[in-house]
Formats: structure tokens, sequence, C-alpha cells
């Protein structure tokens, strides 16, 4: 097994739907709605598995939100809050080796982010207004 067909497994057994795939980019686009997760991007890029979940639009920079932001990183076990590079977007990021990628540590990335859009669902919607 490759590892696109690998990673594509691993969602499957986790109950994701795939919405996207395509084994030629190298991309799978994945929704698990008991965790809230929606449209998480998974870029099979080797050496590396890049996990991207938009979160939010903001229209100008808000220090106390990035300050709020890069603390919450802190406390995150897996994966962080990024701005993308035009800087009006957050996302969630965590990036993964594949050579050695099994499927608790793929479980344990899609946990984290369940809980964290859980907990800091509020915050997430507060910053979505700004």
């Amino acid at each position: 097994m490759n590892h696109f067909e690998t990673i594509e497994d691993f969602a499957l057994r986790l109950n994701c739907r795939i919405l996207y795939k395509s084994e030629q980019h190298g991309i799978l686009k994945i929704d698990n709605q008991p965790d809230g997760i929606h449209n998480l991007i998974l870029g099979i890029a080797p050496p590396i598995l890049i996990m991207e979940q938009f979160l939010f639009s903001f229209r100008q920079d808000n220090l106390d939100m990035f300050k709020k932001l890069l603390q919450k990183n802190r406390d995150t076990i897996h994966g962080a809050f990024v701005i993308n590079e035009e800087g009006d977007r957050v996302l969630f990021r965590y990036t993964m080796q594949l050579q050695n990628l099994d499927f608790n540590e793929f479980e344990s990335a899609l946990n984290s982010l369940g809980l964290l859009l859980s907990e800091f669902s509020q915050q997430i919607i507060d910053f979505s207004k700004l």
C-alpha cells in the first residue's frame, strides 16, 4: 500500500467521509461531523503528511486575537493555529512524517483537532466576527 492509500484507509477506519480525493496531486478532503471536522485537507507530500483545517477569516489584524491563538497553541498537543500567506485566514495545521506514521498517531492528530474545536469553539466563533 502506498502513502496515499494508507492515509485514505486510516481516514475510512475512523469513519471519516471522503469529500474529494486526487491521488495524482496527493490530496484528500475529509469530514468527520461528530468531531466538528469539516473539509480537512490532507496533503500527502512525501516525506510528510500535511493536515489543514480552515477555521475562520478576519478583516483586520487584532493583537488580542493573535495573542490568544498563540497562547492556545501552547495547550494544543498536535498541530497549531496558523495564518495563511495572504494574512486573512486562520487555519489549524499539523505535519507528520509519513515514513513511520501509524494509525494511532493519525487518530491522535484528528482527536486533537476535534478536542481543540470543541474546547475553543466559542472563541473561534467570536474571532470570526472580528
